[in-house]
């Protein structure tokens, strides 16, 4: 992909969720992006494994819908931890995985929308949160620190990158030696029919712009990483026909969580 290409990609994607920070994603007359329907949204949330509890913790408009996952769940969080969370929107995981890693620990939510960025950093001034911080970049090109982050997470983002391998370059670059990948991400199970594809590219990148799994697995281990795991959900059927109802979609795409490891000084093997 040209890097003319790339940028028009950003662009449809930035300002996509720039929309989608006035509000939730369904509430429009169209969905702006990928994410439920607000008449939908508990239950859906409740099905990618948030509990009552972590719905209710924050404040209103932290959770816009735009997710696929619940990688805090899956990242098995410690206290006093640095969490790094690609494409963080309005800032919903990052106020989760806060709670998890305590005070003695510190979340960055990156995001390349400064509507989003905004959004974010209001809930965090709302919810008195103290030990997150938000930074406006692009996760090909993160404004994080080499060997600085001990997890990085990520809800249905990647996925919108028109590359991918950059993406999982520099989360290599960021993360301490034996660090963290946990994500949830829309991942193509199947060859997608162009007249879908399509359709998809105009309403939203999050399943138009899906690699097979097969390919994930092998840019993550291009740059490096170790242990790599690939499960697809068992709600992703339902999660994705939900986002093109009638369309045939969830025999194409499906939600995933994904992880994976820096090596340590020692060495990780597969």
């Amino acid at each position: 992909m040209s890097g003319e290409d790339s940028e028009i990609i950003r662009k449809i994607v930035r300002d996509r969720y720039a929309k989608a920070a006035e509000g939730p994603c369904g509430s429009g007359p169209a969905k702006s992006c990928c994410g439920s329907s607000g008449d939908n949204l508990e239950l859906i949330n409740q099905v990618m494994g948030y509990t009552k509890g972590e719905l209710g913790s924050v404040v209103e408009g932290a959770n816009l819908g735009l997710g696929c996952g619940n990688p805090t769940a899956i990242g098995n969080l410690q206290e006093g931890e640095v969490v790094l969370d690609l494409g963080s929107g309005a800032g919903f995981d990052c106020f989760l995985a806060a709670k998890k890693v305590g005070l003695r620990g510190r979340v960055i939510g990156v995001d390349m929308t400064p509507e989003m960025l905004a959004r974010a950093r209001e809930n965090a001034r709302k919810m008195e949160v103290a030990n997150v911080e938000f930074r406006l970049g692009e996760i090909e090109h993160l404004p994080v620190a080499d060997n600085s982050v001990d997890v990085i997470i990520s809800n249905c983002v990647i996925n919108l990158s028109p590359d991918k391998g950059q993406v999982f370059k520099d989360a290599f670059r960021v993360l301490k030696p034996g660090g963290r990948l946990v994500i949830s991400d829309v991942v193509a199970t199947a060859k997608m029919p162009e007249a879908l594809r399509q359709k998809a590219a105009l309403l939203t990148g999050c399943i138009a712009g899906a690699e097979h799994m097969d390919k994930i697995r092998g840019l993550l281990d291009g740059v490096g990483f170790r242990k790599v795991d690939i499960k697809l959900k068992a709600y992703s059927r339902e999660l994705v026909s939900e986002w093109f109802p009638g369309s045939g979609s969830e025999n194409y795409a499906a939600s995933a969580d994904i992880e994976a490891v820096k090596p340590d000084s020692i060495g990780i093997s597969h």
